[in-house]
């Protein structure tokens, strides 16, 4: 009877701390939204010809569902806020343990960067990933100097102060989740004309470092032993500045590895991307307005250049298509 008491007492301790970590944990649902984008991708049907992976200059700006629209393509788009390129990289490795795509469009926006940024960026990233042998690794590449392994691990350990801070979403979100990308595409309604950007400044050097090379041939060599093709781009964008200097590196190695690479920010004209109207922060991100004439635009691209099948043909997947355009439409005018 003794051990059976001790036995119990065990299974209640273990149930009660795998409770507290899930309620401690930030939930991303109503706050920090950004937070969700990782884990909606598992509830997803894993048929995508094109996989989208970068910072958030690919969620903010490229709408799968647009594409779908125009092309009858089918995308989705696994971004983040702050994205790094090795974080890109374990999560394309971790997407194809689910679905081998036609195309992996890379946005290379992140080479500028080579050291981690900040816990609270792979938070949003990390949190909500499941547990793999690559979200080790990225944890292992990510974390700061501050962070802890353990406290991924046992989000407890990190947000046990969290107890002051409980919000109805964290008791409402629990147990379920809520939809907040279309196809990891996060609408912003919102417009904040350009104006008064700062000053370009000289920088004391604009070679971008070995770990992102390392991390872009890691990328490339992927995407060469799966049969898929890579292309690189650059989202259009104002600022931060992407310099003549940064331009010459990716131009060199896209002629280098063979890999196409376009630069919409050369391209906003002809994309008719107005940023007066088309941005919802000052031209560092297309709004909805923007995102979906990019989209329009680069679908067109993507559907002639790539030879993707148009699934509006597909009965199982239209009909599929069909709803997710009905939530997305619904999203639009709300």
């Amino acid at each position: 009877m003794k051990y059976f008491r001790i036995i119990a007492i065990i299974i209640i301790f273990i149930l009660v701390f795998i409770f507290l970590n899930k309620l401690l944990a930030p939930k991303y649902m109503e706050d920090l939204v950004e937070g969700s984008m990782t884990s909606a991708y598992y509830d997803e049907e894993k048929n995508h010809e094109v996989i989208f992976i970068g910072d958030c200059e690919v969620y903010a700006n490229f709408s799968p569902l647009e594409m779908y629209q125009n092309e009858g393509i089918v995308s989705y788009v696994r971004g983040n806020s702050q994205q790094l390129i090795w974080q890109s990289y374990y999560l394309l490795k971790e997407t194809l343990k689910y679905e081998i795509p036609k195309v992996v469009v890379f946005n290379v926006n992140s080479m500028r960067y080579d050291e981690p940024v900040s816990e609270a960026y792979n938070r949003l990233m990390i949190d909500n990933m499941k547990w793999s042998k690559e979200k080790v690794d990225l944890i292992e590449a990510s974390m700061t100097d501050e962070e802890n392994i353990l406290y991924y691990i046992f989000p407890i350990l990190r947000y046990h102060s969290r107890f002051a801070e409980l919000k109805q979403e964290d008791f409402d979100y629990l147990f379920k989740t809520k939809k907040n990308t279309y196809n990891g595409f996060l609408i912003n309604k919102n417009v904040k004309p350009a104006e008064n950007l700062p000053t370009k400044r000289r920088l004391a050097n604009y070679s971008f470092s070995d770990i992102c090379y390392d991390y872009l041939n890691k990328i490339r060599d992927l995407c060469k032993e799966n049969g898929i093709t890579l292309v690189l781009i650059k989202a259009p964008s104002l600022y931060p500045y992407w310099y003549d200097e940064y331009e010459e590196q990716i131009v060199k190695y896209s002629a280098e590895n063979a890999i196409p690479y376009y630069n919409f920010t050369k391209y906003v004209q002809e994309i008719g991307i107005d940023y007066s109207l088309d941005t919802y922060d000052g031209g560092l991100h297309l709004n909805l307005s923007g995102a979906e004439k990019m989209s329009k635009y680069f679908g067109k691209i993507l559907k002639e250049t790539f030879n993707l099948t148009d699934y509006r043909n597909d009965d199982n997947v239209s009909k599929l298509y069909e709803e997710k355009l009905k939530e997305y439409n619904k999203a639009k005018e709300a």
